[in-house]
């Protein structure tokens, strides 16, 4: 069918018999007459009850960092006058002192310069982890092909460095050409690349539950126990860190462990919860054990508690099909160690 040409502009008059008015309110075109020129006045659009209110437009403070650096900077110059007057009085004293100073003063400034720059780099991995995790969340909300390819992208850079992962990029990277929805493509990245992963950082927090536990039953003091599950607990965090690519600098490696603290309290705080309390005293595992392995095998669940909330910060992708790991898993080792621990003791006894 041949399209109708477009009739060229002409002038009429309004009160004319030859021009048709019509005040549909419809939507609805009226019937063409044959000589005569339909106007339609359409009605003016009414205008909305109450304007929406505009937004808030929060307003940036600069002064908040200005007083941080010049702080930063009075406490450096500080420093560096205290080391400049060090070197002149040790160069009074004999002139090796004052080389001998100035040359400490170089290695720690230059020690001082790559902890600042692994400081950055520490930053910046974080950032990309914590970008890729809430990209993802929204390309899997959306099912946005285009962005997930670009998230699976981002990943595959990310473990690049990584031997093991070498096949779950490459079957990635294949995906990414033949699959189009962007939820399956993210689904698909988490069960090959982040799945072995995280077997391993289970593996990693059955450990150090493990060696908690232990450590509890045979330590003889509570202080012990303290700085020792401490100790375990920073350790572990690190590992999990690494094994999901973010290896976080000192400063990092602090807002990490108050984020994980925060997001226990969240959840119901540094107790049990999930009725595991209760699972245990309804199954008589602490009558079956002695007092000092159940106060280690609470200890080692309360370790455990510890790095599962840190997988769901340091991960870099939110958890679409891969099963949370649960307490319950952790709590049937840790029983199990302390009923052999039990019965190698009771073995031990004179009958």
């Amino acid at each position: 069918m041949t399209p109708a040409k477009p009739r060229p502009p002409a002038a009429f008059r309004l009160g004319s018999d030859d021009v048709l008015i019509s005040h549909d309110r419809n939507g609805h075109l009226p019937a063409v007459q044959e000589g005569r020129t339909t106007v339609v006045i359409e009605p003016e659009p009414e205008p909305p009850a109450e304007l929406p209110p505009r937004p808030a437009v929060r307003r940036r403070n600069l002064w908040k960092p200005l007083l941080g650096l010049s702080l930063v900077g009075l406490v450096g110059l500080e420093i560096g006058l205290s080391v400049d007057r060090l070197i002149e009085d040790l160069s009074g004293r004999a002139s090796w002192l004052g080389w001998l100073g100035g040359a400490l003063a170089a290695v720690g400034a230059g020690a001082l310069v790559a902890l600042t720059v692994d400081e950055i780099g520490a930053m910046s991995r974080m950032r990309r982890i914590d970008r890729l995790r809430a990209e993802a969340e929204a390309a899997a909300a959306a099912d946005d092909g285009r962005a997930a390819r670009r998230i699976v992208a981002d990943l595959r850079r990310l473990y690049a460095d990584r031997p093991e992962t070498a096949r779950a990029r490459g079957l990635l990277a294949e995906a990414s050409r033949d699959i189009v929805d962007g939820r399956d493509l993210l689904v698909l990245a988490e069960r090959d690349l982040i799945g072995p992963i995280e077997l391993q950082a289970k593996a990693a927090i059955f450990d150090s539950a493990r060696r908690v536990t232990l450590m509890t039953a045979i330590s003889p003091r509570a202080l012990v126990d303290i700085l020792f599950v401490l100790y375990e607990t920073i350790r572990l965090l690190r590992r999990l860190s690494g094994l999901y690519g973010g290896r976080p600098g000192t400063l990092q490696f602090l807002k990490l462990t108050g984020r994980v603290l925060a997001q226990l309290g969240i959840t119901g705080g540094m107790a049990l919860g999930d009725g595991l309390a209760q699972q245990i005293l309804g199954q008589g595992i602490v009558g079956r054990l002695s007092a000092r392995l159940g106060e280690g095998v609470v200890n080692g669940l309360l370790t455990a508690r510890f790095g599962l909330a840190a997988i769901d910060l340091i991960r870099p992708l939110p958890r679409l099909k891969l099963d949370k790991p649960s307490l319950t898993d952790v709590l049937g080792e840790l029983t199990k160690i302390g009923q052999d621990k039990g019965k190698d003791r009771g073995k031990g006894e004179p009958g």
